[in-house]
């Protein structure tokens, strides 16, 4: 679990972040939405310590997360996933390397058991016959799996993921997002996603913050938003014709 008291951030006397306090649950997929410019990317970094904070203090399993304490924060990376917008996959490595890659720099392992625990979150994912490959020579939703696996390899705790579905076809979206899922659930992990895309809110929203001008103005879960009142909400959320027939459906149910 992750514990946010009140947290600001500002660039140039502009505040980006402003007085945020949330709470990010343990197995469960939290997602933070809202429209480009409202403060999500600027959130997640001062989550994973990338920028100081103005104010507010930020807790990881009830302990604070301080900057100043190098061995605190080196523990804490170790049990950080990350996965990149645009998968941030070493082009020079194979599929192979770029997963054991974390393992090399924050494991004592053998060679051998970073191979065997690479092939295990490799079918874990659903990757197939692409140990061998390079980044150039797998599609794109096989890129998001491998990223998955990295992410996944030292069995961290927390795991962040930035928009995950961006450039993927819908379908195959859906099913990044299921894996997503499942390893969030499988692994007990406490997971945040940033996003604006709808199909992930209404496929793993567990736990959603909406931000609007970087602040927090809803919170609650993917059945929560879909009735709820709040005008913002619903303009944000069925802002395309699709899900505006949705809300029309509801409403003559």
């Amino acid at each position: 679990m992750i514990t946010v008291n009140k947290i600001s951030k500002s660039f140039d006397g502009v505040k980006i972040i402003d007085d945020i306090s949330a709470v990010f649950d343990k197995g469960k997929t939290n997602l933070i939405i809202g429209q480009s410019g409202s403060g999500k990317t600027v959130l997640m970094k001062c989550l994973l310590g990338l920028l100081d904070l103005d104010n507010g203090e930020i807790l990881y399993a009830g302990k604070k997360f301080q900057k100043d304490n190098i061995s605190t924060i080196s523990n804490l990376r170790k049990q950080i996933g990350m996965v990149f917008q645009g998968s941030a996959l070493f082009d020079s490595m194979s599929v192979l390397d770029n997963i054991i890659f974390p393992l090399r720099m924050f494991s004592d392992k053998t060679d051998s058991e970073m191979i065997s625990r690479a092939k295990e979150v490799i079918k874990r994912v659903d990757l197939k016959d692409v140990d061998s490959k390079f980044p150039s020579e797998i599609s794109g939703g096989m890129k998001k799996r491998v990223a998955i696996a990295r992410a996944i390899v030292l069995n961290p705790k927390y795991l962040f993921c930035d928009e995950p579905n961006s450039g993927l076809d819908p379908k195959t979206a859906i099913i990044i997002d299921k894996l997503i899922q499942e390893i969030t659930v499988e692994y007990d992990i406490t997971t945040v996603i940033n996003t604006h895309d709808m199909n992930s809110v209404m496929e793993i929203g567990d736990k959603i913050i909406f931000l609007i001008g970087g602040k927090k103005i809803w919170e609650g879960s993917k059945h929560e938003i879909l009735n709820t009142d709040d005008k913002m909400i619903n303009d944000f959320v069925y802002s395309s014709e699709l899900f505006k027939k949705v809300k029309l459906t509801q409403q003559k149910s």
